[in-house]
Parts: C-alpha cells; sequence; structure tokens
C-alpha cells in the first residue's frame, strides 16, 4: 500500500467526524435556501422543499462516498493533477444520470406515498438543469478531495522522511556510541592489570568501577542520553580507576553546579575529555599534573569544562578520535544547539569545554 493511500485510509477518527459534520452543515444550509425560496414563492406546503432537498442530499452523499472509495485507486497520481482528474472525471456521464434518475426516483416514491403526484418538465429540461448544477458541485467537490488528499499524502510523506531520518540519527549514535567502548575499557583494563598484584582490594574495587562503566556502556545505545548527576558518577568511577593508577602524579578537583543536576547529557559523553587529560598529559609527563571538572548551568544551556595544567601551548591541528566521536554524538543529539571547543589554558594546558542545552 503506497503512502498517498495509507494517509487517506489512516486519517483520526476526529478528522472524519469533523467531515462529516460540515458535509451535514452544508446541506442544512442548502435545505434552508429551498425552504426560503418556497415561502417566497408563496408556498405553504414546507415538507415539498425538505423532501427535495433532502432527496438531493441522499443521493449526493452516496455519491460522494463512491467517488471516495472509487478515488482511493488514483492516489498514485496525485503528482499529476491532469490525469488524477481525468480519471476522476472519467464516468461524470453515468454518475449524472444516475444521480438524477435516484433523486427523482426518491421524490416520486415520497409524493406517492403522500398520495400527491410529482410533477416535473420534460425530462431533457430536467436532466440539462440538474446537469448543470451537478456539474458545478461535482467539479468544486472534486477539487476539494484533491486538495485534502494532496494534503494527507503530503503528511504522510513527511512524516515518513521524519521516521527514516530519526532512524537513520539513531543508527548513527549507536555507532558512535559503539566505538567510544574500546578506548576507555583499554585504558581500565590496563589501569587494573597493574594493580592486580600489588594491591589485591584496590584491584578489586576497581574492577567494580568497571563493572559499572561496561554496564553503562553497554546500555548507552538503548539510551542516549542521561542527567548530569548519573554521568557525574560514571566520570567518577573512571576518574578513581586511573587516580588510583597515578596516584601521586594527578588530582581532579570538582566544581559542579548543583542546579545542573538534572541537565541531560549525553551518555558516557564526559569521559572521552577526562580520557584525553589522561592520555596526553599525566601519561607522557612525570610532573604533577591538575585536572579541574566545571559544570555550570546559565538559564537552559548547560557548560562543562575539563582543564588540565599540562605543558600543551598549541591547539592541535586535528581531533582524535574520542572527541571527534564526541562531536558526532553532539552533532547528532542536539544539531546545532551544541558545541566542542578547545582552548589554550594561561601559562600551559588544555581547557575541553562542551555547551550544550539543558533540558531536565
Amino acid at each position: 500500500m503506497n503512502a498517498h493511500r495509507l494517509a487517506v485510509e489512516t486519517m483520526p477518527p476526529r478528522s472524519r467526524r469533523r467531515l462529516v459534520w460540515i458535509w451535514a452543515a452544508f446541506w442544512l444550509f442548502m435545505l434552508a435556501i429551498d425552504v426560503q425560496e418556497y415561502a417566497w414563492s408563496g408556498g405553504r406546503q414546507f415538507w415539498r422543499p425538505l423532501v427535495d432537498g433532502g432527496t438531493s442530499a441522499l443521493a449526493a452523499s452516496v455519491l460522494v462516498v463512491v467517488q471516495v472509495r472509487r478515488a482511493n485507486r488514483f492516489d498514485h497520481l496525485l503528482s499529476r493533477p491532469l490525469q488524477w482528474f481525468l480519471h476522476h472525471w472519467a464516468w461524470l456521464p453515468l454518475q449524472l444520470v444516475a444521480y438524477v434518475a435516484a433523486m427523482y426516483a426518491l421524490r416520486m416514491g415520497i409524493y406517492a406515498l403522500a398520495g400527491v403526484r410529482f410533477v416535473h418538465g420534460p425530462w431533457l429540461d430536467v436532466l440539462a438543469y440538474e446537469g448543470s448544477k451537478f456539474v458545478v458541485f461535482y467539479a468544486l467537490f472534486g477539487g476539494l478531495g484533491f486538495g485534502l488528499r494532496s494534503y494527507a499524502a503530503w503528511a504522510a510523506e513527511r512524516l515518513r522522511t521524519e521516521q527514516q531520518a530519526k532512524l537513520a540519527r539513531e543508527a548513527q549514535l549507536a555507532q558512535l556510541t559503539q566505538q567510544l567502548q574500546p578506548h576507555f575499557l583499554f585504558n581500565a583494563l590496563n589501569t587494573v592489570s597493574s594493580l592486580i598484584h600489588s594491591d589485591p582490594d584496590a584491584a578489586d574495587l576497581l574492577l567494580t568501577r568497571l563493572a559499572t562503566l561496561l554496564r553503562a556502556a553497554t546500555d548507552a545505545s538503548q539510551r542516549p542520553e542521561q542527567s548530569l548527576a548519573d554521568e557525574l558518577t560514571l566520570l567518577h568511577a573512571y576518574a578513581d580507576i586511573m587516580t588510583q593508577r597515578f596516584a601521586d602524579r594527578v588530582r581532579i578537583s570538582w566544581d559542579v553546579d548543583s542546579t545542573a543536576q538534572r541537565c541531560r547529557v549525553p551518555t558516557l559523553g564526559l569521559q572521552p575529555l577526562l580520557e584525553n587529560c589522561f592520555r596526553h598529559v599525566v601519561e607522557r609527563r612525570s610532573a604533577f599534573t591538575h585536572i579541574a571538572i566545571r559544570t555550570q548551568r546559565d538559564a537552559n544551556q548547560l557548560r562543562i569544562e575539563i582543564e588540565d595544567d599540562g605543558d600543551l601551548q598549541r591547539l592541535p591541528e586535528r581531533r582524535g578520535v574520542g572527541l571527534g566521536n564526541l562531536e558526532g554524538r553532539l552533532r547528532s543529539l542536539y544539531g546545532t544547539r551544541a558545541s566542542l571547543q578547545l582552548r589554550l589554558r594561561p601559562g600551559g594546558g588544555l581547557i575541553a569545554g562542551v555547551s550544550l542545552p539543558c533540558a531536565p
């Protein structure tokens, strides 16, 4: 079933009821006009215009239902209006004859039940008069039907495109998330390996921290975002592993804005920033390193910074895999509303900052 037909057949019941009410209101309006004209002409048997208008409404309603069901077959021509209307109007002569015949048969029957003879002019005149009105209304409602169906098809196509784009973003996000796992896993296992013989208790504690990180990494593709509070718990787990390995060479300070705890951030999104500090600073120098982690909420914007006081004096020409993946995740989740910036720290070192919307 194509998207055009699906759009019409899956029209919400509320919209269908609205169209039925509009159709009923239209015929009530036409009946009121017929009764008013009959009264102005001096008529006193008001059931007559009601019968005439009612039979017209009944025959037209049946015809509309037939046309709606028949038009489903031509939804694939909505992008070619001329062909759609040619197919739609192909049966107009036959429908005109059937409409007039049904309408006048009903009138004759009702008049006969009332004991009154139904009088009408010559059939050619009747056909010409009713035919002119029929063609006008046929064209009017044909155009209205084309407009409604075209809009429904456009809405269905737009929805389908948005769904496909969403699935593509989710697939890209899952891929980017999975790429993060080997980096922190490799570093964490190295840290545990270095402690397993010299300090088994510490190694056991760090394995617990590693289990927490692995569980989060496994669930990250199903839960691409989480609260900053939960993310900081994971970051503390990673920090515990790494500071245990470099206990005499690194210190981490935390400056966390309590009002930002409920802001949502990418799952395991901060870990690459801290990992960068250890890989490119702590592991490569013998001097003591201070790492500062700061979070600040400003209205509906969240700012996160991880700063090291290393020896870097010039920004890197390109970003590594971890930062590149993080940038891709930010783009997938938030578009242009999020960014990753790197800037030099006065006196040496690097400040990595992430800015993203704060959505509790």
